[in-house]
């Protein structure tokens, strides 16, 4: 298991172990850093030297690139694997931690209503740095405190495929990460639930619920969701995206098919079972 610090993780605004459709975070065995602006610099959360940078083709989107890109850093223990970055390194360069490894890339393999972040995992030195499965297992050295919510807010921003509440929102002096708990408590994680997993950002076994309806059972960090509806003022949305955040941000709603809600619109979000659920990946 790899060891990410504080002192790293808190460069980023927001951060995520589980809110992915893709086999690389299952377990939690890679983050998604969010530097806090689409299309900006991306800066390093590694230090070491570059092996290589790859381009792959994306899937095509109107609102997207048609490429990506892979940078591989030798950390010395492990190497890390970067994604979603158009590199400024090449081969042989050494980067400090902090240091701008090129431009975020509004990616092909992002939903639209996913903003522009660094994908990060680690492998050991004579693994296959390719293949998109195979990180080691993440622990993070940070403390992500739990916050409650009646499911209730106002409309702050919206995206063609999103929208973002004011509530529930950190108290803090933007230093310290919180997110959405469940009413256990437990700070959660992923994409609720338009993803077959997600997770928590403390270790937890059991059912697990959130507005007086379970969504899924526990096992450590993993969590296997419940087939549940969101839904916003009586209509059904896509999901809740989670994830830990220092910011100002309250819970956001996923709608991939698009949506007519405003800012100042209050909304009420109800969890309810469902036979029908809705699955992205």
């Amino acid at each position: 298991m790899v060891t990410l610090p504080g002192s790293v993780v808190g460069r980023y605004e927001r951060f995520s172990l589980y809110n992915s459709p893709y086999p690389a975070h299952d377990g939690g065995n890679a983050i998604d850093l969010y530097p806090g602006e689409n299309g900006g610099l991306a800066p390093s959360p590694v230090a070491g030297k570059v092996l290589d940078t790859r381009t792959v083709a994306c899937p095509s989107r109107p609102y997207a690139a048609e490429e990506d890109h892979l940078i591989l850093v030798d950390t010395d223990d492990y190497v890390a694997r970067i994604l979603h970055v158009d590199p400024a390194v090449s081969a042989g360069d050494r980067v400090a931690i902090g240091d701008p490894l090129g431009q975020l890339v509004r990616s092909g393999f992002f939903g639209r209503w996913v903003d522009d972040h660094i994908h990060l995992g680690f492998r050991p030195p004579d693994a296959n740095h390719y293949r998109a499965s195979g990180s080691l297992p993440l622990a993070l050295d940070v403390d992500v405190r739990a916050l409650s919510w009646d499911g209730t807010g106002t409309v702050v921003a919206t995206g063609p495929e999103h929208v973002l509440l004011d509530a529930p929102t950190p108290d803090s002096d933007g230093t310290r990460f919180a997110a959405l708990a469940s009413d256990e408590g437990i700070p959660l994680d992923g994409g609720l639930a338009h993803y077959a997993g997600g997770g928590t950002f403390r270790s937890y076994e059991g059912l697990i619920s959130l507005l007086d309806c379970p969504v899924g059972i526990a096992a450590g960090r993993d969590v296997t969701w419940a087939d549940v509806a969101i839904t916003a003022n009586g209509r059904r949305a896509t999901g809740l995206s989670l994830f830990a955040t220092r910011m100002p941000v309250g819970a956001k709603l996923v709608f991939h098919k698009g949506h007519d809600f405003a800012v100042g619109d209050s909304l009420t979000v109800g969890v309810n079972p469902t036979a029908d659920p809705v699955q992205l990946g």
